[in-house]
């Protein structure tokens, strides 16, 4: 590539937004050149913005402590004029406009709006949030699952008058879920399946849970997630023709709890399938599985996106979940159910893999689709 694709992340002081910061670090085609927050935070440096709230394992990366912060406005990243990029040449330094598209990690309160404004405004938007993720020409990205989905934004585009697009990624659940499922499903059709999560507190952002709600307890409501793991796998899982997605025929029962462990969502899983299977055969699929992504050598791209462990105390939360930096998922436990036909455990990291991560993976195969450009 002649050079890097210069980023923006939305909501960047946020716990997904800091996620976007660090995954980011090195990256070989993205760099990130403006960060914004709310009004509250626009025009601090990114240090004091986030005082005493960077709950990130290492320090605030040094090309972004004294980044200003700015508005979440596609006015503001047209009037920033240029950005000098850190370590490049005196004579390359300066490079015109703020961005070439924008990373999304905004709360869904405040996501619709903006991400429309950027979209409209001729910017990417590669979203973390719920907001669009049902609209009918927007698509729902897992590359692994349905990187073909991908192929409906110039429509998205002629259809609401947008120069950019808006593209996102599923809940965090249910990135993990329909992962482990896509391969039994093309080979031998999923029809039912039953669904239990255990969800780390970090799925609830910043403050997140309160200690007194959380320690020594397990929450069985988390409020508005059921309908999405119920609902987002038949968009994922689904054919588009035409220019239009249509839905798996898939039924699917959810129950999600809120547990005491920071990050890892662990499902419990028991589905039924439309052909007959045996659980060697499938175990032979999960393990040999690979996407669009493995395909491409995209550079967050797991060369193992499914692990199956034999291990029948595995995977286990703490030591499974950052497997291949976090973006594979893990499966285990795979055997006969007498009610649906099968079932399993499944673990996914909800942070890198189900948020921030499936972002940057998305981005990744749009760019290599020809979606993302230069500016």
């Amino acid at each position: 590539m002649e050079r890097k694709l210069k980023v923006g992340i939305l909501g960047a002081t946020g716990t997904v937004g800091q996620k976007f910061i660090i995954l980011l670090q090195n990256h070989p085609w993205f760099e990130i050149t403006a960060l914004a927050a709310s009004s509250e935070s626009a025009g601090k440096t990114y240090e004091k913005a986030v005082a005493g709230r960077w709950k990130q394992e290492v320090d605030i990366p040094a090309n972004v402590r004294k980044m200003t912060v700015l508005e979440c406005d596609p006015a503001k990243f047209n009037s920033h004029g240029r950005v000098r990029i850190a370590g490049a040449s005196r004579g390359e330094g300066a490079r015109f406009g703020c961005c070439d598209f924008v990373f999304s990690g905004l709360d869904a309160s405040a996501a619709g709006e903006i991400e429309k404004s950027f979209a409209a405004a001729g910017y990417p938007v590669i979203s973390n949030a719920k907001n669009f993720r049902m609209d009918a020409d927007v698509p729902l990205l897992v590359p692994e699952v349905n990187a073909d989905h991908a192929a409906i934004i110039p429509f998205q585009q002629k259809r609401r008058n947008w120069k950019g697009f808006i593209v996102t990624n599923p809940n965090c659940v249910v990135v993990p879920l329909a992962m482990a499922l896509k391969p039994i499903h093309q080979k031998y059709g999923v029809s039912k399946v039953m669904v239990t999560s255990m969800q780390a507190v970090s799925g609830a952002g910043y403050p997140g849970v309160a200690s007194l709600d959380i320690l020594d307890n397990i929450i069985p409501y988390i409020s508005g997630e059921e309908p999405k793991v119920e609902t987002e796998p038949l968009k994922l899982l689904g054919e588009m023709k035409k220019n239009a997605f249509r839905f798996a025929k898939i039924k699917i029962s959810a129950q999600c709890n809120r547990v005491p462990t920071k990050d890892g969502h662990f499902l419990t899983v028991a589905f039924a399938t439309k052909k007959p299977a045996k659980v060697g055969d499938i175990k032979k699929l999960i393990k040999k599985f690979k996407g669009e992504p493995q395909k491409m050598k995209l550079p967050s791209a797991p060369k193992r996106p499914l692990v199956y462990l034999e291990d029948d105390f595995r995977p286990q939360v703490r030591f499974d979940r950052d497997r291949e930096g976090g973006m594979a998922v893990s499966i285990g436990r795979l055997r006969e159910d007498p009610v649906l036909g099968f079932k399993m455990v499944v673990l996914g990291h909800n942070t890198i893999r189900g948020a921030a991560g499936a972002a940057i993976l998305n981005a990744e195969l749009l760019y290599k689709k020809g979606h993302l450009r230069t500016k």
